[in-house]
């Protein structure tokens, strides 16, 4: 089936969020993965493929049904992909990463709290930990559907984080801000217990963060 040029951009984008990823830090080889919501399904990474080898051929189409088309296997953690998707449809797209504090916290099984009001962000006053299960798996799949509840993010038991967004850009972005206050966590833990914003506060801050977060480039009006 021929690819649309608004397909090509989609499979482009993914493409260059990866390699994004790995540049910022926020990732390492082919560990994270990527996933668009399109069509009927939804357009991921291949399974271990370097980013930088990576052609938009390459991008895999998923079905809701777990079949797929393309020349590569889709990524082994396209279970929770679909399963967001599935069961979110605000979701437009998913971000898999390990990054550093990230997993430091996830190896320690803790959640990150309400340090900072930009914890907003991902929805909530904490980021829930999901508990540990194999990578790929149903049960990890699961586990971080219920981390998620009312959350556009998340923690991996051991493994890693997920951020999603209604878009690639606000999904990366959100990775970025999760990242951060993980590094903001671990820095507060080495001088000593940091304070907690009260869940009344951050409700304050939701409400004002309807609309945060990066938007798209304006056209100049006449």
């Amino acid at each position: 089936m021929e690819t649309s040029m608004e397909e090509l951009k989609q499979r482009e984008a993914i493409i260059a969020a990866c390699l994004e990823m790995n540049q910022s830090g926020l990732n390492q080889g082919t560990s994270g993965n990527i996933s668009v919501r399109w069509g009927e399904g939804l357009l991921i990474t291949p399974s271990g493929l370097p980013y930088r080898q990576m052609q938009p051929d390459d991008i895999v189409f998923l079905r809701m049904d777990g079949s797929y088309e393309g020349r590569n296997r889709p990524s082994s953690e396209w279970r929770f992909h679909r399963d967001i998707m599935a069961s979110r449809p605000e979701v437009g797209a998913v971000v898999h990463a390990h990054p550093t504090y990230c997993t430091i916290l996830s190896i320690q099984q803790r959640e990150i709290p309400a340090i900072h009001y930009m914890i907003a962000a991902a929805g909530g006053p904490s980021i829930r930990c999901a508990p540990y299960a194999t990578f790929g798996t149903e049960e990890l799949s699961q586990n971080a559907l219920e981390a998620l509840e009312g959350r556009n993010a998340c923690l991996l038991a051991n493994h890693g984080m997920i951020a999603t967004g209604p878009n690639l850009d606000k999904a990366m972005w959100l990775a970025v801000e999760v990242e951060t206050l993980a590094r903001q966590y671990v820095g507060c833990l080495q001088i000593g217990e940091p304070n907690i914003l009260s869940d009344e506060e951050i409700s304050r801050v939701l409400e004002r963060f309807k609309d945060y977060g990066p938007r798209p480039k304006q056209a100049d009006q006449a």
